[in-house]
């Protein structure tokens, strides 16, 4: 039986692995070993998503949560090497543009493994982003990418990828099939409106997390000004990213939006379902959004989703409070056809066939 490593580190990719690794044990086809390298280790951040999906527990968990790139990159690379000295897998698996999805490919390709990049060809085009540079390389150093959406796979093209003889498969967006398929579950299991006394379209949902945002004090509290703003027709919920709690003591900023403890991720397709609409800086929280059905103000200066830009779902406002809050007074009136196919379906379906079809060749 053919093997596949896949390695995860954060939220996102908990949430996607889960998708692909749940048709894996489905089929009985092919034995995937799963390595968790640590990256989101507080417990709401990790451990909660595998209890929630039922995705399989790790066979390794590296325990690498260090505050420096290159200090955790350099890690992670040592260590997932060993992993897969010891596993000896036909493909290694990695999701997304973190850390871990760089330090994964680049073990396995120095070791002549094949690599699969699921959610390749995105692009920001600011190389100021970590997250750019962690996509571009592993993108290249792939053997088969999985793009989630027709502008990766031009993103691609126009780099010239096509003449490198990689795979590029247009699969579609895997996070479609994971909302889809845990939506019921969350709304039957999740208890968090009523913890909080939240209701139905009363309340707007906020995350904040990102380097460019959390690390600017200037920029951080132009985010919660604008907030505060918002809060004062809308209550604003906004489970607090450690990153930004830390930040927030730092350099004593106060808000009067309601911050709670990082949420699950049934909870946060509850809230999800039950806001009125989302502000974040989160690439996937853009999507799950759409997904919900609701507009998303996307506090960054560019979106690797611009399709939900370009189609009236999203608005980006960067730090700035003003263009915020005028676009949360646009969105209370703005219609839009939300069931517009811009991610694909049976996602994962396709992603599993492709990806054991290469396999077999």
């Amino acid at each position: 039986m053919k093997k596949i490593v896949t390695v995860v580190g954060a939220r996102p990719q908990f949430i996607k692995a889960a998708v692909l690794s749940r048709i894996i044990e489905e089929k009985g086809e092919l034995e995937e070993v799963i390595v968790h390298t640590g990256q989101h280790f507080d417990q709401n951040m990790s451990e909660i998503f595998f209890n929630e999906m039922d995705l399989p527990i790790p066979k390794y968990n590296l325990d690498i949560h260090e505050s420096m790139h290159g200090a955790m990159t350099g890690k992670m690379l040592e260590k997932i090497e060993k992993v897969l000295v010891l596993e000896k897998p036909d493909a290694v698996v990695v999701y997304g543009d973190t850390n871990s999805t760089l330090a994964g490919a680049l073990a396995a390709n120095k070791m002549h493994i094949p690599v699969v990049h699921i959610e390749a060809g995105l692009r920001s085009f600011n190389m100021q982003m970590p997250e750019e540079v962690n996509r571009i390389i592993t993108d290249r150093i792939s053997n088969q990418l999985f793009c989630p959406t027709k502008k990766a796979v031009e993103n691609l093209k126009r780099e010239g990828f096509d003449h490198f003889g990689i795979d590029i498969v247009l699969s579609g967006d895997i996070m479609k099939d994971a909302v889809a398929y845990y939506n019921q579950k969350a709304e039957a299991s999740s208890t968090i409106l009523e913890q909080f006394g939240l209701l139905t379209d009363q309340f707007v949902l906020a995350t904040i997390h990102r380097q460019e945002n959390t690390d600017d004090r200037v920029k951080l509290a132009h985010i919660l000004k604008g907030l505060d703003e918002i809060s004062k027709e809308s209550k604003v919920v906004m489970p607090l990213h450690p990153r930004t709690k830390k930040r927030l003591a730092e350099f004593d900023l106060s808000t009067q939006v309601l911050l709670v403890d990082p949420v699950g991720y049934f909870d946060m397709l509850k809230l999800l379902a039950h806001c009125k609409m989302v502000v974040t800086d989160s690439g996937g929280l853009q999507k799950e959004s759409f997904f919900n059905k609701k507009h998303c103000i996307i506090a960054r200066e560019e979106t690797e989703w611009m399709e939900l830009v370009d189609n009236g779902f999203a608005m980006i406002v960067g730090a700035d409070s003003q263009k915020m809050i005028k676009a949360y007074d646009h969105f209370l009136q703005a219609k839009a056809d939300f069931d517009m196919n811009l991610y694909g379906d049976e996602v994962g379906e396709t992603i599993y066939g492709h990806l054991k079809s290469r396999m077999e060749l």
